[in-house]
């Protein structure tokens, strides 16, 4: 937050409100994130930030762990064999 009164003595406050918005949507907050984002505003005009949806990630998923703590059923029970009764 200070960077952002920082810089709104540099730029209009109504601009760092805007990149301000555009980090909180976009969720980036790293160093000098807010910078980097008012410089591409100045120079690229008023765009809406590009937000992808969960059909273009690169993430695999979670149906992997769909079975994780379902015990699975074991092979190692022997057959009933009557010659063990006698």
């Amino acid at each position: 937050m200070n960077e952002a009164v920082g810089l709104s003595k540099l730029y209009s406050v109504a601009d760092v409100d805007r990149a301000l918005g555009t980090a909180a949507v976009t969720g980036r907050f790293a160093d000098k994130d807010l910078l980097s984002i008012l410089d591409y505003q100045a120079t690229r005009g008023h765009t809406a930030p590009i937000l992808r949806g969960e059909g273009h990630s690169l993430q695999p998923g979670t149906s992997a762990w769909a079975s994780f703590g379902i015990p699975t059923p074991t092979s190692d029970t022997a057959e009933y064999d009557e010659s063990d009764l006698a």
